[in-house]
């Protein structure tokens, strides 16, 4: 147990060396990336930069980072995708965000995208973000192989849509009328949440050009780690303090949304999510130490607090 314990704190501590690492990454490759030009699309930019820069967890370019590590890829690569899937998760939160869709007002600790800017500006600042994340992936910069940005863009297109996303989304807006059940929930959770994971963390792989089959045990890691976040993030909306959240909390309930919490309790809903997570440590069993940050972030997702 005491090797448990001290794998747990090496893979803890190595775990917030790297998050570091790539936040400070992204928050550089967004400033190089999103510079204000000097004209009248000025506003549509800062609103951007606004949204991207210097917030959230980075959990998914962290998840392409430590994939990519499996297979020794270079990390400047590792670094462009994981620019190009944050900036498509961000568009998502800013149009999530909208009057028409969550209509909140906070998000990481600051007023949303669209309380700052306005609402047209906020639309335009989330289209932009999910177009220059395929922009991004289209460089040669991101790889000199076509075959391998090819494959990014359709991964990633598919997850972003409506067998991603867009979708799970779409599912999400129709649970404020109807009952939905758990393997609905569950369902709604992998487009919703669960895609943009699975890709990031398949991108490593793709960087490396390891074939479809050769990435099983990955996908196989981030449906799981996929579905313990959700049910991490409701046990929270729940619990959680809206400081540390930086966001409002409790808008599931007052929706009356069915959610793993009250589908399954909160003692289910936790015995669950830390059963996914030693499952998604299981799927790495043919890896050595060179998978200790997947399995630390595979941990973190539920010990979270934010």
């Amino acid at each position: 147990m005491a090797s448990v314990g001290g794998d747990n704190a090496r893979g803890a501590e190595l775990l917030r060396a790297t998050q570091a690492e790539v936040a400070e990454g992204i928050d550089a490759l967004f400033d190089q990336l999103l510079a204000v030009p000097a004209d009248p699309r000025g506003p549509l930019y800062e609103a951007m930069r606004y949204a991207a820069i210097a917030g959230g967890k980075r959990l998914r370019p962290l998840l392409v980072r430590a994939a990519g590590d499996l297979f020794h890829v270079d990390r400047a690569l590792t670094l462009r995708v994981g620019a190009a899937v944050e900036a498509m998760h961000v568009y998502s939160l800013i149009h999530d965000d909208l009057p028409c869709m969550d209509d909140d007002d906070m998000r990481r600790g600051k007023p949303t995208t669209h309380k700052a800017f306005g609402e047209a500006t906020a639309v335009l600042a989330g289209d932009s973000l999910h177009a220059l994340a395929f922009e991004w992936l289209c460089d040669p910069a991101t790889s000199a192989d076509p075959f391998v940005r090819a494959e990014l863009c359709c991964e990633l297109a598919r997850a972003a849509g409506p067998a991603g996303m867009a979708g799970g989304q779409m599912m999400d807006l129709a649970a404020e009328t109807s009952d939905f059940d758990l393997p609905t929930v569950t369902r709604l959770q992998q487009l919703k949440t669960g895609a943009l994971i699975a890709f990031s963390v398949e991108a490593g792989a793709i960087l490396a050009r390891i074939p479809a089959e050769g990435r099983r045990p990955l996908r196989g890691y981030a449906r799981d780690i996929g579905l313990a976040f959700q049910i991490a993030d409701d046990i929270m909306d729940v619990e959680g303090d809206e400081a540390l959240a930086g966001k409002a909390l409790h808008k599931d309930e007052a929706a009356g949304k069915a959610t793993f919490v009250t589908l399954m309790g909160l003692d289910r809903a936790r015995d669950q999510a830390t059963l996914l997570v030693e499952q998604a440590i299981a799927h790495l069993g043919g890896f050595g130490d060179e998978a200790a940050l997947l399995r630390a972030i595979a941990r973190y997702v539920v010990e979270r607090d934010r």
